[in-house]
């Protein structure tokens, strides 16, 4: 953040919200991370391997699988190869290329314990390569079934946030929304929200970010099964009490959004956060609505596409004043 807010903020800034004042670039990234760089500690410790794969989109997970598995027996194929195709029968021996093909294909069903028998290793070296394949691949496969069962049987939110948020007229005054959705099929009640700000402020020459706890007009909801527009009120008790369109445009603002539920199928609470920084969040302006009765009335539609979909609207000249 390099912007910082020059007027005085009536609220009294909080201190529980886990970042320190001097933190600086976005606090939590659209993904929900935070965004915190640690060293000091080698990779090793730094990551959680198992955090990192089970986060991982569904496309990434298996692509650095067939990636692995390939490289995996590419190394082995060539160990075996170095090793000599002659401790090997049944090879083609008519060029180097189905040498190596294979070499590949045997060093494949090696690792997969298939062991379709028209190859086999003759001699200690290659004998002991692939008792050591073998074994390697029980382990490998072992720990992907691991990976696969925590990636389908870890309970999550599966929200989807609105990439941005608006400044529209709300009874008499204006209020800042943003708006959620599930795009699953899963059922989550007792959903509840918590809306902080982080806010550059100027304070002696020096920028500092202060952090408030927004009130919202409805912190809790029984269902979540449509979408959920989050408002929060730009009254006298808003850290935004006062601000113009060029004072939200001119100042370091970020909304850090955290929602959790309770997912029936998983009888588990689950968590999912998201933010908004400034450029995010847009004046004057108001989310249509994104669902609909179906032909015969009968069900209703929830359109996730118009999740971001605004129209512009201007505020009314007294809450202009008001601010």
């Amino acid at each position: 953040m390099t912007r910082g807010f020059r007027k005085k903020i009536r609220q009294k800034n909080t201190e529980n919200s886990g970042f320190g004042s001097n933190a600086s670039g976005r606090f939590i990234n659209k993904d929900g991370l935070p965004n915190v760089q640690r060293t000091g500690v080698n990779v090793f410790n730094r990551l959680s391997w198992y955090h990192t794969m089970l986060n991982l989109s569904s496309f990434r997970f298996i692509s650095y699988l067939v990636v692995a598995y390939i490289l995996i027996n590419l190394v082995f194929a060539m160990i075996y190869y170095i090793i000599g195709v002659e401790h090997l029968t049944g090879i083609d021996k008519s060029d180097p290329l189905n040498e190596f093909i294979d070499v590949f294909f045997f060093s494949s069903q090696t690792f997969t314990t298939v062991g379709y028998g028209r190859i086999a290793p003759v001699g200690f070296m290659a004998s002991l390569v692939a008792t050591f394949e073998a074994f390697l691949g029980l382990l490998t496969f072992a720990i992907a079934t691991g990976l696969f069962y925590g990636r389908f049987s870890r309970p999550r939110a599966y929200l989807r946030f609105s990439d941005i948020a608006v400044i529209a007229p709300f009874q008499d005054a204006a209020a800042l929304m943003f708006r959620l959705a599930p795009y699953k099929n899963n059922a989550l009640t007792d959903a509840d929200v918590i809306v902080s700000a982080a806010i550059e402020v100027i304070e002696n020459g020096v920028p500092k970010s202060n952090f408030y706890r927004l009130e919202t007009h409805l912190s809790k909801i029984n269902t979540l099964a449509l979408n959920w527009t989050v408002v929060h009120k730009i009254d006298e008790n808003s850290p935004f009490y006062g601000f113009s369109e060029e004072d939200f445009n001119a100042t370091d603002i970020e909304l850090i959004v955290q929602v959790r539920a309770f997912d029936e199928v998983f009888s588990n609470t689950v968590v999912q956060r998201s933010s908004y920084v400034t450029g995010e969040i847009i004046y004057g302006a108001r989310f249509v609505p994104m669902y609909y009765p179906n032909k015969d009335n009968q069900t209703t539609i929830l359109d996730l596409d118009k999740i971001n979909e605004y129209q512009k609207e201007e505020l009314t000249a007294s809450v202009r004043n008001k601010e």
